[in-house]
């Protein structure tokens, strides 16, 4: 965990791919009580210190997650999050190409909880949430495509089952049709861009996250 910045009501943190934003059935220290021991020993807190989760990132993507640290900053921002004021910026490597190069995606998802994966649809089916991203081809190296995802929306595991979709799936990303998994277990999707309105102070904060140490992000020939 790398701390990319904090403030009286917020903190922002650089995820591994390894981590796991709240605490699942593997038991695992989750993200959320790793901040929360940084919080108490950096600050010297007696007693239990108070962190709000307002998004979550699966747990094989890397990249920033933002914690609201006061109960004022916590049902803003997750007000916030839900009316789409939080612009989240993805990097995602795929093996192809996909066409056009750049575009907007709608589908409709359906999750399936006992699979916890979600199928899409073209049209509207029964169950569906409506799903829609930007994406756009920014690199490429020997082998792989580098692509720039922007969420307009927050569905379970939208970007992965989108790409998938359009025959880019996201590599390591064996549950949406990849071919191999990654060496470390986790997928190259990564959390790289967050910008929204401090729901406090209200000034703009921008922050991009350090890319994944991995040789494979560094490879690529920029486009544009």
């Amino acid at each position: 965990m790398t701390v990319v910045y904090e403030d009286n009501h917020l903190i922002i943190v650089n995820k591994t791919s390894s981590e796991i934003v709240q605490g699942d059935k593997t038991g695992d220290i989750p993200l959320s009580e790793i901040v929360k021991q940084y919080l108490k020993e950096k600050y010297n807190k007696p007693g239990n210190v108070f962190l709000g989760v307002v998004h979550r990132l699966d747990r094989p993507v890397s990249g920033l997650v933002l914690f609201a640290k006061t109960g004022k900053a916590l049902p803003r921002l997750n007000e916030m999050f839900k009316n789409g004021e939080v612009k989240k910026t993805y990097w995602a490597i795929v093996k192809n190409c996909p066409e056009p190069k750049e575009g907007e995606l709608v589908h409709y998802l359906v999750r399936n909880e006992k699979q916890n994966k979600s199928y899409a649809y073209d049209k509207e089916v029964k169950d569906s949430k409506k799903a829609i991203l930007d994406y756009k081809l920014i690199g490429h190296s020997q082998n792989y495509y580098l692509l720039q995802v922007n969420l307009k929306t927050g569905r379970h595991h939208q970007i992965r089952c989108q790409l998938a979709k359009i025959g880019c799936p996201i590599k390591g990303d064996l549950k949406y049709g990849f071919a191999r998994s990654n060496p470390d277990g986790s997928i190259s999707l990564h959390a790289r861009r967050v910008s929204f309105i401090h729901p406090v102070s209200k000034e703009l904060i921008e922050l991009e996250a350090p890319l994944p140490v991995d040789n494979l992000w560094n490879g690529f020939e920029m486009i544009g």
